[in-house]
């Protein structure tokens, strides 16, 4: 009965979730109703690492009806419902949150290959949706224009700034990565110049260098583009000159970088095929060099 979706939870997401179940409980079919006693009382941690098709078995209904359901409760997907129960998780949940992640993928590895290529199918979906392509395009606009582009990523992220700059520079553009922090990003900070764009990435929190980046770029008058979550990219709006919404990983099944990585190779692949006469030059120039070293 409906009555099953009224447990006391602390969390905001789970809260909303049952207060649309409520809202349009005497509409659905037999089927629904399953899925939505499902979701109710599955606890928040938990239902971070369930997949649809795992809610079609606890349901007793399939992984089309739990998509079906959702969607017709308001989300886009598994993907965003999740996004949004794992948002109020800080630095103290880590360890239970590897307890849970050990826990659900099991010692199998089938079961564990299952599981990532299920998340990261996930993310990239969810990124698909949730972009918003006029701040994708005004991203290109402003990496093409630029004098030139650095890029700064912490943590994990740096991985994907590298990347980009790589990419980048085999296409003729000049980029540069930071690869300093604390004391010596001053010096790597002083070369930002008006004309340049500076790419930011950030997904799940800024740390005061990141911030400090964005303040300097700002300061010199240098676009910024931001690469973050939805709560990063909210709280910093008015700093940045566009901000792109990057979903992280909420299990940790997934590498942080991925959806970044994909976002990183969007941008680049944008900017070849809009310049393909520089872009070709490059190339050529590239691998004449690498024959010249012998590759």
């Amino acid at each position: 009965m409906i009555d099953d979706v009224t447990g006391v939870t602390k969390n905001a997401a789970i809260v909303e979730l049952r207060s649309r179940i409520r809202e349009h409980w005497d509409a659905f079919t037999p089927a629904a109703r399953s899925v939505c006693r499902s979701l109710s009382e599955i606890s928040p941690e938990r239902l971070l690492y369930l997949s649809a098709q795992e809610l079609g078995v606890e349901s007793k209904t399939s992984n089309a009806t739990v998509i079906r359901t959702l969607q017709l409760l308001g989300y886009a997907g598994l993907a965003e419902l999740k996004d949004m129960v794992a948002a109020p998780f800080t630095q103290a949940h880590r360890e239970e949150r590897l307890r849970n992640r050990m826990e659900m993928t099991g010692g199998d590895p089938k079961h564990v290959w299952d599981r990532v290529i299920r998340e990261a199918i996930e993310r990239i979906e969810f990124l698909d949706e949730h972009l918003a392509m006029d701040s994708y395009k005004e991203a290109v606009r402003l990496m093409l224009e630029a004098r030139e582009i650095t890029t700064y990523g912490f943590g994990a992220n740096y991985v994907a700034a590298e990347h980009l700059t790589l990419k980048l520079r085999r296409l003729g553009r000049r980029s540069r990565c930071i690869q300093t922090a604390g004391f010596r990003l001053a010096d790597d900070l002083l070369a930002i110049e008006r004309g340049d764009v500076v790419i930011v990435i950030a997904p799940g929190r800024l740390i005061i260098d990141a911030q400090t980046v964005i303040d300097r770029a700002r300061a010199v008058g240098a676009g910024i583009i931001l690469l973050s979550e939805q709560l990063v990219a909210e709280k910093l709006a008015d700093d940045v000159t566009v901000a792109i919404h990057v979903p992280n990983t909420v299990t940790g099944i997934t590498a942080e970088v991925l959806t970044t990585i994909v976002v990183t190779d969007a941008l680049a692949q944008a900017v070849a095929a809009a310049d393909t006469e520089q872009t070709l030059e490059s190339a050529h120039t590239l691998e004449t060099i690498r024959q010249q070293l012998g590759f």
